[in-house]
């Protein structure tokens, strides 16, 4: 079995009551099925407390009215852990961050950016991040699985990290060609060309493709209104996933009213005057959309095997980052003029959370994607 993980995955370490905002809080803890039937044969003094923590119809922990894990106490530490050890907790808290995706023979690790600290490493590395692969005992067979495509897809892959990756290269112009990498692979698979998708790798490294795309860049950025009623339908979008954490609204509508409810002339001039102004003040935030772009597209992109949506996957990829940046411009009106690190950190794990721990959400954004297709506009990712 090959495993892979990020090149910074051994930095992360679990801050614990030090966080400032607790992964047992927020959101619904589901429990496999081996740790409740550990949980239900428990004894000794923890065994009352444990059995009234547990909805053991749902197979979830319960939660107070602040949506706080029964178990999770008043200095933000589990009372499960203190009580039991690590081996007590269920695969999801003793996962947590990290996030498997799974192929035949490959188990892909990644640590999530809605943990805080995780965040903080990824938004704080300047290096463009690698991935480390190491063996294990062990094979598994899945039923339907493609292999010719997976490998295609982890190809289409490489490449499209490697132009990410490419800092000699104005961001849009990387984004613009990831997005045309990814447009032509989906086509060939709707068409079962797949061996041809090598022919897309090889033109999209080129020069000509290159001029072709700051060709379309150009023209799209002369057309304000369509950015503008771009940015606010991709916004809008989020208002029709699931809800994870009630503030999450009021986020969205403080960001909403400064940005689009003053018309597109006002819109416009806001980002100028913030892309001077992080240019200046945060030139680490093309490295941090690098970093970014890299991390959501290596995490979902291969999961196309599966179902097929090579494209979306990459757009969800892209209009996540963007609408991060929406939400900085955001905070940084709020503020007066003013952003920092922890700003951003605070947003790309907020976002995270609401998008990402939702397999609802996930599909829903994925159908959003082929639904609205992304239109040659200036990104704004500067």
């Amino acid at each position: 079995m090959l495993y892979t993980i990020p090149d910074y995955y051994k930095q992360f370490s679990c801050t614990a009551d030090e966080c400032e905002d607790t992964c047992c809080a927020g959101w619904q803890i589901a429990i496999d099925r081996r740790s409740l039937i550990r949980y239900g044969r428990t004894a000794g003094k923890f065994r009352r407390q444990l059995h009234r923590g547990i909805n053991w119809l749902k197979g979830t922990f319960r939660q107070s009215e602040d949506k706080r894990c029964a178990f999770l106490n008043e200095d933000n530490l589990c009372d499960m852990y203190t009580a039991l050890g690590r081996d007590s907790l269920c695969r999801t808290c003793r996962l947590y961050p990290r996030h498997i995706e799974e192929f035949e023979d490959v188990r892909e690790i990644t640590l999530s950016v809605s943990c805080p600290e995780v965040a903080r490493i990824l938004l704080g590395k300047e290096e463009p991040v690698t991935f480390l692969n190491y063996e294990r005992n062990g094979e598994e067979e899945y039923e339907e699985f493609d292999p010719f495509l997976y490998s295609k897809l982890v190809d289409g892959r490489e490449v499209m990290i490697k132009i990410l990756q490419d800092r000699t290269l104005d961001i849009e112009l990387r984004v613009g060609l990831v997005l045309g990498i990814a447009h032509d692979m989906q086509v060939r698979i709707r068409k079962g060309e797949i061996f041809s998708c090598d022919e897309v790798f090889e033109r999209y490294q080129k020069e000509t493709a290159r001029q072709f795309v700051n060709m379309r860049l150009r023209e799209s950025r002369k057309n304000i209104k369509q950015r503008y009623a771009f940015a606010r339908q991709m916004f809008r979008n989020l208002y029709r996933l699931e809800l994870l954490r009630e503030d999450w609204w009021i986020r969205l509508q403080e960001t909403e009213h400064v940005l689009y409810e003053t018309g597109y002339d006002k819109y416009d001039t806001i980002h100028h005057e913030f892309a001077k102004w992080i240019g200046e003040y945060m030139p680490q935030w093309k490295v941090q959309c690098e970093q970014l772009l890299v991390y959501f597209l290596y995490t979902y992109f291969c999961g196309a095997v599966y179902d097929g949506r090579a494209y979306a996957k990459v757009q969800m990829s892209v209009i996540s980052v963007f609408l991060i940046y929406e939400m900085l411009v955001a905070r940084w009106m709020k503020n007066e003029g003013m952003l920092d690190f922890e700003d951003v950190v605070e947003i790309v794990y907020r976002y995270s959370r609401e998008v990402e721990h939702s397999d609802q959400n996930l599909e829903m954004m994925e159908k959003m994607m082929e639904e609205q297709l992304i239109p040659w506009f200036r990104a704004v990712f500067r």
